[in-house]
This record gives structure tokens, C-alpha cells and sequence, in this order.
């Protein structure tokens, strides 16, 4: 039978860790590097993925622009969250901004075409926080996640500047047929946008004007004009109880 090399979701559990902790942790730089390229390469060798030493050089030249997202990002999350008392807290406790940490890394590797390893990081992640981004979707600048559990951005989608989401929102596609994997199968959120929780936008022509406000719980197959607003409305009762029992 054949060896998958299934022993490698353990290295790259580790290698997405100390890779995330060398992007902010400034002392311990040094003491990453040579773990992180040695790991690197091995991993891309494990994948029968040639020229690994060219990878790695184009992939660490990003990583300052990776910490300059990522600083904006953190900065997003405190200008947002009443509940964020620092921006330090945003970088040790926010599982939001780690798994849009981890999104960001495994995009540079995703652009590059190194296979599987971007895939493995983003897992690695999702497992962790419940928020599963898949390292192909193209996401703008200042982005912030609310909560975040149950978020799902597919390969395909397209986020602006400045756009917020909530946990259980779903960026997907409409059929899952295999012949479709080359066509854009999932929605684009322009800049400014506001999704509330639990609301489901489908599809790849489908494209959700910049200002606008999704309301939560709402399900959308089509396009939404800018500055909008999108609720979905449901009646509820609330009758008042006689002697402790409800009438």
C-alpha cells in the first residue's frame, strides 16, 4: 500500500506554530529561522515538491509584508471590539486574528503553487479555532472577525478593504460539482462591508456592494447594490406567563 506520510501533520502543526510566534516575538527570530527553513524543506521533500530552497527564499521575503497586514488587521480588531482592552491582548487572545494570522502565511505559500502544505496550515488552524479559511481567497486589508466559530470562506471568494464578519457566516459555493475547480465558485464582498452572524452568501457571480450590511441569519443567491441593507424578518412572540405557567 502506499505511505501518505500522514506523520506529517504533526511537523506541520509545529512548523505553523513557531512560524506564527516569529512573525511578532522579535527576540526569538534568530532561534526560529533555522527550525523554520530546515522544516520547510523537508516538509516540500516529504511532498516530492522540488526546489524548496527557492520557495523558502521567496516565501520569507514576504513575511515582512505578511506583519504589515497583520498589524493592521490587530488594529482593526481593537477599533471594532468593545470588549479588546489593548492592542496586545488582540495578538495573544483573539482566536479571530490567529487564524487570520495563518490565513496570510499559508496565502504566500497558496500564490507560490506549493501544494498540500498550504492546505495542512489552514487545517492545522481551523482545528483550533473553528474558523475555516481556505488559504486560496483573496482578502483585503483591515479585516476583522467577530467570535469566529463556524466561519467558512471558500478557495474562490474575494474580500475588499475594511469588511467584518461574524461567527457561523459562510462564503460558499452553490454546487460542489468537480469540473467547476478552475471557475470562481464563491462570492466577493467589497470594501466596507458588515456581516452579521450566521448568514450564508452563495455562489461565484455573486458580489455584495461596498457600505453594505448583511443582517444576520440571512441566506443570499444573489447580488446585493451598494449601500445596502439585508434583513431577514421572522415573527416573534413573547406571551406573559399567569401563575408561573405559560398561557
Amino acid at each position: 500500500m502506499k505511505s501518505y506520510n500522514v506523520c506529517l501533520k504533526d511537523t506541520v502543526k509545529t512548523f505553523t506554530r513557531r512560524l506564527f510566534y516569529s512573525l511578532f516575538d522579535e527576540e526569538q527570530q534568530e532561534a526560529h529561522a533555522e527550525y523554520l527553513e530546515t522544516t520547510f524543506l523537508k516538509i516540500l521533500s516529504k511532498l516530492n515538491m522540488g526546489n524548496g530552497e527557492g520557495a523558502w527564499e521567496i516565501f520569507k521575503a514576504k513575511l515582512p509584508e505578511v506583519r504589515r497586514k497583520l498589524d493592521l488587521d490587530a488594529i482593526a480588531f481593537e477599533c471594532n471590539d468593545p470588549a479588546s482592552h489593548c492592542l496586545e491582548e488582540i495578538y495573544l487572545a483573539y482566536p479571530g486574528f490567529h487564524a487570520i494570522s495563518i490565513y496570510r502565511l499559508s496565502h504566500e505559500l497558496y500564490k507560490q503553487k506549493v501544494h498540500i502544505l498550504p492546505r495542512m496550515m489552514s487545517e492545522y488552524i481551523h482545528g483550533i479555532t473553528g474558523i475555516d479559511i481556505h488559504p486560496g481567497a483573496t482578502i483585503g486589508e483591515s479585516f476583522y472577525i467577530d467570535h469566529g466559530t463556524g466561519i467558512v470562506i471558500g478557495e474562490t471568494s474575494i474580500i475588499g478593504d475594511h469588511v467584518k464578519i461574524y461567527q457561523g457566516v459562510t462564503l460558499g459555493g452553490i454546487s460542489v460539482a468537480k469540473n467547476l475547480a478552475s471557475t470562481k465558485r464563491h462570492p466577493t464582498i467589497e470594501d466596507n462591508v458588515c456581516i452579521y452572524a450566521n448568514a450564508t452568501i452563495l455562489g461565484g457571480d455573486i458580489v455584495i456592494g461596498a457600505n453594505s450590511i448583511i443582517g444576520a441569519n440571512v441566506w443570499i443567491t444573489q447580488s446585493v447594490p451598494e449601500n445596502s441593507l439585508v434583513t431577514y424578518q421572522t415573527e416573534i412572540k413573547i406571551r406573559p406567563k399567569k401563575n408561573g405557567i405559560r398561557k
